[in-house]
């Protein structure tokens, strides 16, 4: 039985813990000059070009890499649950391209947990990206995000 149209066979999935509530990663995720302070792994810069967060809206963030080099994410989102979902179509170019993004959130009393889908065309692609550092990079950008949201409870 060939599995590549299987969505499980071409998602990758993080999950954490945040140790806040819901709506400071809610408004951490929604929010340009709360993203700006923590989107992409470490050493970057982020630069919101767009940012419409409504269900068909797009999404445009320029990162700045410690080289000095720049590279585009954009999406536009196809469904928004206030304060427990995000969908949206991702592209980084040139590394990742026809990504659907799904951030799922779930309320544990002043915690978050937090689950982060990547579902890729592809399970050849999806294993090509989980090389590339998939992990890594995200982890890295999820750290930053988690010691954003630490200093948002002080």
């Amino acid at each position: 039985m060939n599995n590549t149209n299987n969505p499980e066979h071409r998602t990758l999935t993080i999950q954490r813990t945040f140790k806040v509530p819901v709506r400071l990663v809610w408004e951490a995720w929604t929010q340009p000059e709360h993203i700006a302070r923590w989107w992409g792994p470490k050493g970057m810069e982020t630069r919101i070009i767009e940012h419409n967060f409504v269900v068909g809206g797009a999404w445009k963030y320029a990162m700045l890499m410690p080289d000095g080099k720049e590279f585009i994410g954009e999406g536009t989102y196809s469904e928004i649950i206030q304060y427990k979902k995000i969908v949206t179509s991702a592209n980084f170019k040139p590394m990742t391209v026809g990504v659907e993004l799904e951030l799922i959130l779930e309320e544990h009393g002043d915690s978050t947990h937090f689950t982060f889908n990547v579902l890729h065309e592809s399970e050849e692609y999806c294993r090509q990206q989980e090389k590339m550092g998939f992990y890594n990079g995200w982890g890295s950008t999820f750290e930053r995000l988690e010691n954003y949201l630490e200093t948002r409870t002080v």
